[in-house]
């Protein structure tokens, strides 16, 4: 983590640590830590890209957002920049399996659609990853990554949780999806 914070500041300005406001356990908001992957200001820059938005549904992604570093691409890739939420595991605002947290945006879009079957997924403690996270990443549109989250919280168990943790690690190194 330390290399990531040395590298991050040699080649960008600004902050090493993105910290946001996140959507978790019983809709309650919390502030998440990953490393920086993306230039200064890059969320209100984003209302002049958002017409690029590859995915269905309330997010936004796309493949080569003019947003990211160099450096970024690569922490990305490899969940890198997803190492700094171990702090949020450590107090108790994350797990380190379960949905992934939306975004205050994303939410606020995602309660407008009035998806009330969706809403079950704050039933449980976000993660650092998921069915989601193992099954495609990005390259899965919205409506299928919501169909996992609720597979995980319908049939959650620790085995379940193990296994999803066993599959992370060939899917980091594999990147595929990564945005």
């Amino acid at each position: 983590m330390l290399i990531t914070a040395i590298l991050i500041k040699l080649t960008s300005p600004g902050p090493v640590f993105f910290v946001q406001k996140r959507v978790g356990f019983n809709k309650r908001t919390f502030t998440i830590f990953k490393f920086r992957t993306m230039v200064i200001d890059a969320e209100k820059k984003l209302r002049d890209i958002e017409h690029l938005n590859e995915v269905s549904g309330p997010v936004f992604k796309i493949k080569n957002d003019p947003r990211i570093t160099p450096i970024g691409k690569f922490l990305r890739k490899t969940s890198i920049d997803e190492l700094p939420q171990l702090f949020n595991v450590l107090t108790g605002d994350m797990s380190l399996v379960g949905p992934r947290p939306l975004q205050l945006r994303d939410y606020e879009l995602f309660t407008e659609a009035g998806e009330d079957w969706q809403r079950c997924r704050f039933s449980v403690q976000p993660g650092i990853t998921c069915l989601w996270q193992v099954n495609g990443r990005s390259s899965l549109p919205f409506h299928q990554w919501m169909e996992l989250d609720l597979e995980y919280v319908r049939n959650w168990s620790l085995w379940l949780d193990l296994q999803i943790l066993a599959k992370t690690i060939p899917a980091v190194f594999r990147g595929s999806g990564a945005a």
